[in-house]
């Protein structure tokens, strides 16, 4: 099997966010405190099992050398820097150079925020027959929209879902591309529509995540409106969206083929209401298997663990016990970006 190398485009000048990226490179835009959309990235990397990632620099790109130097969580980091902007293309060909023949790469763009499993977007592509694989995402309306039925309007959508899909700027390559004559511009323009005119482009999609490409200030409210209660795991994410003295509802987001710790809660009496997906939940003795809108209660003192057999959100209801978890064990390196157990 290749080694799997994360490489992330981080030279880009933001210029739609400015006055934010006048003194700040895009990539270091926090989400949240101390969290940057990069740190998000580089651990999304450590928790799909890429121990080395590759951080294509330019503008500003001593603050990211600054941040990360040569190791950030236990995952090596190195840096191509390009002098000159002369498009994705260039830096991709020159953070390809930079790799080992016998490797494979994953290929981010420093702007995006989003929940896709990298480990099965790796393990899907090593079974493709294609040798490039891009993420695609369904796009959402930046509108509302109208339904027309004769002389009417019949019905209002707030920016639905579109039965189109876009570039989700994360992709996934065999080996190092054959770049032909091209060496500047934006590999969007260029490559890409040659591999596809060709048929030798494939693509990887999950449905039910959260997705953000940050570009302008309204998209950067966003996704830290997103953030304010969230915190990232390994297995997915976990967010607050209720909190009183009577009791607390939680959000959680495991991605298919990982699972939560196993743990127990010495207080807490919780029941899991799943709003998408399916899985199970492991105890001691046995396996209760789950699917959407189905419901399980888990009593204090019950060790368990939440298993992902599709992508899964479930809201927990609970007793208002924020931080009442025993770890039995953990499945991964339990480290959170912000250093956190």
């Amino acid at each position: 099997m290749k080694d799997t190398v994360g490489m992330i485009l981080c030279g880009g000048f933001g210029k739609r966010l400015r006055p934010v990226t006048e003194t700040v490179p895009k990539p270091l835009v926090e989400l949240k405190e101390d969290y940057t959309i990069l740190d998000k990235q580089i651990f999304d990397f450590k928790s799909a099992g890429v121990n080395k990632v590759i951080l294509l620099t330019g503008f500003l790109g001593e603050k990211i050398e600054e941040r990360y130097g040569n190791e950030y969580m236990g995952v090596t980091i190195e840096y191509v820097k390009e002098e000159k902007p002369l498009g994705t293309l260039n830096a991709i060909r020159l953070g390809m150079e930079h790799m080992d023949d016998n490797t494979q790469c994953v290929i981010r763009n420093g702007d995006v925020v989003a929940d896709l499993s990298i480990k099965k977007m790796i393990e899907d592509g090593e079974k493709s027959p294609f040798d490039f694989t891009i993420f695609v995402t369904q796009m959402t309306s930046p509108y509302g929209i109208v339904e027309l039925s004769g002389d009417k309007i019949v019905l209002f959508k707030e920016k639905p879902l579109l039965d189109y899909y876009i570039n989700g700027g994360i992709y996934f390559s065999k080996g190092k591309l054959d770049f032909g004559s091209y060496k500047t511009g934006d590999i969007e323009k260029t490559i890409f529509p040659e591999l596809a005119k060709d048929k030798k482009l494939g693509y990887y999609k999950e449905n039910g995540l959260f997705w953000m490409a940050v570009d302008t200030s309204k998209e950067l409210q966003q996704v830290q409106n997103e953030y304010k209660n969230r915190e990232d795991k390994p297995w997915g994410y976990e967010k607050v969206l209720i909190y009183t003295d009577k009791y607390l509802t939680k959000e959680l987001f495991i991605k298919e083929g990982y699972q939560t710790s196993f743990h127990y809660h010495p207080n807490k009496d919780e029941t899991m209401y799943i709003v998408s997906g399916k899985g199970y939940i492991e105890f001691e003795d046995k396996k209760e298997y789950f699917g959407a809108k189905d419901t399980v209660r888990i009593e204090p003192q019950t060790p368990h663990t939440i298993v992902a057999i599709e992508n899964t959100v479930l809201h927990e209801v609970s007793t208002p016990d924020l931080d009442d978890t025993i770890r039995i064990k953990d499945f991964y390196d339990s480290q959170t970006p912000s250093g956190k157990r």
